[in-house]
């Protein structure tokens, strides 16, 4: 199935190094490393998406690579993120890691390789691996995951190349929880990617949710990603089901209104559905 819908659906922002990101993306956390997988990707390409988030523990790169390649696009049409694990810290380990995903998934090159988890000892050394692969050419951008304040200071203090990214989870319910990591991204040019965006569903069904999203005639996911959107994050919402793919992309064709937007930030409740990395050391 060849790429075929327009490159127009979405559109990107510029990273600090001068890399554009679509600003949706899926995401493929769990999602099942069979078909499954690749059926998913091929449909999120033919609604347009040209943004797919992996990561080596979600066991899935292959299957990643495998509908690039089916799609019949050119590899440069898409934006290809995956992620360096927590056992995989320290520079030699780093490189032998960002070797590793790119095999598993038969590219060259990844346009964004982030740290996973800021684990703590290594995390200095394995930053300075990160700016040699970038250096390399085996990722046109590298960034970080689940960094908080102390850990992202630590990181710029530190070191040659600052990290473009920062992938957080991020939704209206856990928004206030996560005010200070946004701001210090925000102020150091460091643009933020949210997973979890729908909240694992736990939040889909809340009253004061629907009753926004009635107003505007879409879904509480849509109003979610929407948010993301509006408050400048990239945003990687996953399913594997094709009708909420493409669903979760019919978010260009309207505009949450302010005192909406107000209302969504009252929702915060300080919601962690997976890791909560504010205690990371």
């Amino acid at each position: 199935m060849a790429i075929s819908s327009p490159l127009t659906l979405q559109s990107t922002v510029t990273l600090n190094n001068g890399v554009e990101i679509p600003v949706l993306g899926l995401g493929v956390f769990r999602a099942p490393a069979d078909p499954i997988t690749v059926d998913a990707i091929l449909a999120a390409f033919a609604v347009g998406y040209r943004h797919i988030d992996t990561a080596m523990i979600y066991r899935n790169e292959a299957q990643v690579g495998r509908a690039i390649r089916e799609s019949g696009g050119q590899r440069d049409e898409i934006f290809l993120t995956t992620k360096l694990w927590n056992s995989d810290h320290g520079y030699d380990a780093t490189l032998r890691a960002i070797d590793g995903s790119l095999e598993r998934l038969g590219v060259e090159q990844v346009d964004l390789y982030l740290v996973h988890y800021p684990v703590f000892g290594p995390r200095l050394e394995t930053w300075k691996a990160m700016e040699r692969i970038l250096e390399s050419g085996r990722a046109r951008a590298i960034g970080v995951s689940n960094y908080m304040p102390r850990h992202l200071n630590e990181l710029l203090a530190n070191c040659n190349v600052p990290p473009a990214v920062n992938q957080l989870e991020l939704s209206p319910y856990i928004f206030g929880y996560r005010k200070e990591i946004v701001e210090l991204c925000r102020a150091k040019n460091i643009v933020l990617e949210a997973y979890s965006p729908l909240t694992k569903a736990r939040k889909l069904d809340d009253p004061p949710l629907i009753e926004i999203a009635n107003q505007y005639g879409k879904t509480t996911a849509q109003i979610l990603i929407r948010w993301a959107l509006q408050e400048g994050f990239v945003v990687l919402p996953k399913s594997t089901n094709p009708g909420r793919i493409q669903q979760n992309s019919e978010v260009f064709d309207f505009e949450i209104r302010p005192e909406d937007m107000v209302k969504l930030a009252a929702l915060n409740e300080d919601l962690v559905t997976g890791w909560d990395p504010t205690d990371a050391p």
